[in-house]
């Protein structure tokens, strides 16, 4: 007798008490040490991390031992949690290595599946926020392209995001993946240019440096692909954050604009553009919270969810943020308002972990798989 198929479970978009605890938590520490004079300060620093921040965040709220189990040191919570804390700091473009440390970095060692040995241990700092660690590939390589992205152990790898604040770096090559201290002899990070400033990427030259192996080259690879994955479905949360405070910011100011003795926002022209923006805002949350939820269930679906998160999140959140300087007229043009650092990070969000256009491609890959 054929035992009849389960239909799959509904995914849960809504956030719980925890969850929006957990928001409240960190929204009111990024209000008082990242507000925008402060994000824009650093940006123009040597140093747009600050390390009383990182500190509070990471090991006060705890929010950078999210995904790892008690039994490692972390809080064994869920990507849920961590996305909430994605979507503040998306609504706060603060610099804070969180994306690529606490989530690709922790997902990647994770993956690993080890209960001791150097993996173990390292993953237990991270959670304490003790060290952060990023994974040593273009922060454009999308989650199809773990294969590709090896490094060599004599060479350059460019737009590692957030290498400049790492302890470690975490090098997969054709031998396995390897746990390289920024610190140590034959490694060095060179700054780059990017459009992000609250988000530095470095070109990282290795020169016969040492290592500590982790796993070997077929673990290693899963694991990449796994911490990618993650990446991907995590930063549409970002892109959502983003996307609301834009929108948020360019209703609040139409109200208060006035022009021939009315508010801007009371244009029909204008109504009709920021409408349109609230049903994107509002789709994007269910697609990057289906994503969230896709990875902490461990959802087979979770490929699929994770591109349609990020094929459709990243134009969102470009659109909110262009509409956002527009609408703002004379000062979204300027450097002293905030609106420029959205646009930013939107727009190098679009590209990190994968374009639109590839992960459109790797939904129509994944469309055409049997059923499981």
């Amino acid at each position: 007798m054929t035992t009849p198929a389960q239909p799959p479970a509904t995914p849960d978009l809504l956030y719980s008490q925890d969850e929006e605890d957990l928001r409240s938590a960190v929204r009111a520490l990024l209000a008082d040490r990242a507000d925008a004079p402060t994000v824009i300060a650093a940006t123009e620093s040597d140093t747009p991390y600050d390390p009383q921040l990182w500190a509070s965040l990471a090991g006060g709220i705890g929010a950078a031992g999210l995904l790892v189990p008690e039994k490692l040191g972390g809080q064994g919570a869920s990507h849920r949690e961590a996305a909430v804390v994605l979507e503040e700091l998306g609504r706060s473009v603060a610099p804070a290595p969180y994306l690529t440390s606490s989530v690709v970095a922790t997902e990647t060692l994770l993956a690993l599946g080890a209960e001791d040995g150097p993996a173990a241990a390292l993953l237990g700092e991270l959670a304490s926020g003790a060290r952060t660690a990023v994974l040593a590939v273009p922060f454009a390589t999308p989650p199809a392209g773990a294969d590709t992205a090896l490094a060599a152990p004599d060479g350059t790898v460019r737009g590692v995001a957030d290498a400049a604040a790492a302890d470690v770096l975490l090098v997969p090559t054709a031998e396995g993946l390897y746990a390289v201290e920024v610190s140590g002899p034959g490694v060095a990070v060179s700054p780059l240019v990017p459009l992000d400033l609250t988000r530095p990427l470095s070109a990282v030259t290795l020169t016969g440096a040492a290592g500590t192996l982790l796993a070997d080259a077929d673990t290693s690879a899963t694991a990449v692909r796994r911490g990618l994955l993650a990446g991907a479905g995590l930063l549409a949360s970002e892109q959502l954050g983003i996307a609301e405070w834009c929108l948020t910011e360019t209703v609040r100011y139409t109200r208060e604009r006035h022009q021939f003795n009315r508010p801007v926002g009371s244009f029909q022209s204008l109504k009709h553009r920021m409408a349109q923006l609230w049903l994107e805002v509002v789709s994007a949350r269910a697609a990057a919270r289906n994503a969230a939820d896709a990875l902490a269930t461990h959802s087979p679906d979770a490929p699929i969810a994770v591109a349609v998160a990020q094929a459709y999140c990243s134009g969102v959140a470009v659109h909110a943020a262009e509409e956002c300087v527009q609408l703002h007229g004379g000062i979204g043009m300027t450097w002293e308002h905030p609106a420029h650092l959205y646009l930013k990070r939107a727009k190098a969000d679009s590209i990190a972990y994968g374009t639109a256009g590839s992960h459109r491609q790797a939904v129509a890959e994944l469309a055409e798989l049997p059923a499981p």
